[in-house]
């Protein structure tokens, strides 16, 4: 009888936790799988349940859509950009504050991460103000700005997160064999942190692409990108190429998590 009570409440226990997680994936998949359908269909507005299917809008969207392209490129620019700097700036901070228990040092940390706690259109509205005062006007150089300050707290938590596993006395034989302090860093830190570094830097860049806030407060009339261009479509006619740039935003984002889970494991610097 216990033995039955007890395997009764395991299956109970197990159905509901598994119900509970497919009601979440749904719920986190339902939107984007109805994005996608709605790009194939046949009509001419955007319209769910799609009155037919057809691949007329993402030919559009490759062959008659130069206003998509250039916000799609500005943003693919804009993104690399952003990413990279950050990356530098990132991996110095984690490397430089790692290590150091002083009060300074997890103060000034705590203040490199203060973006991930701040809503970006208070960020923004915070780095357009700072503009504002210094008399700048806005450019793709304040859009660049905003974003490498919303990148850069994703790179210092991933590469921190790796830092702080690295062995100590792989650093200690490495300097008391006489290697300068840069032979070490590119010889024993880097190749040992580089999976951290790789897992900020994509989640840095797919932030960074898919912005709208940020990009809303400090881009220019010549700096449209992407996420708003498609933003101001929907917002004048329903115009279906923006759920085919969906669609494909979509495509690419899945394509390169499993890309990056292969390589780096991303999924461990989440948790």
């Amino acid at each position: 009888m216990d033995k039955t009570r007890r395997r009764l409440d395991r299956w109970s226990y197990w159905t509901v936790i598994l119900l509970l997680a497919a009601l979440g994936l749904l719920m986190l998949a339902l939107p984007s799988l109805i994005v996608v359908a709605t790009s194939l269909t046949s009509g001419y507005s955007l319209r769910f349940p799609p009155p037919g299917l057809s691949l007329r809008w993402y030919r559009s969207l490759l062959f008659d859509s130069p206003d998509i392209t250039a916000a799609f490129v500005t943003s693919l620019k804009l993104a690399a950009a952003a990413t990279a700097i950050a990356t530098v700036l990132g991996v110095a901070a984690a490397i430089g504050l790692g290590r150091r228990g002083a009060p300074w040092a997890r103060l000034l940390e705590a203040l490199f991460l203060s973006p991930l706690t701040i809503p970006s259109l208070a960020l923004g509205l915070g780095i357009l103000v700072l503009f504002n005062l210094f008399s700048a006007g806005l450019s793709f150089a304040s859009l660049l700005t905003g974003h490498v300050a919303l990148c850069a707290p994703y790179i210092v938590f991933t590469t921190s997160a790796s830092y702080a596993q690295l062995d100590p006395t792989w650093l200690d034989a490495s300097r008391s064999l006489g290697a300068s302090p840069f032979f070490t860093f590119r010889r024993v830190v880097l190749p040992n942190i580089l999976p951290g570094i790789l897992s900020g830097a994509f989640i840095a860049f797919m932030n960074s692409f898919d912005n709208v806030a940020l990009s809303l407060f400090l881009s220019d009339g010549r700096s449209e990108v992407l996420p708003i261009r498609l933003w101001h479509i929907i917002e004048d006619s329903l115009d279906v190429r923006a759920a085919a740039a969906s669609g494909v935003l979509i495509a690419i984002t899945v394509l390169s998590m499993l890309l990056m889970e292969r390589v780096a494991g991303t999924s461990r610097f989440l948790r």
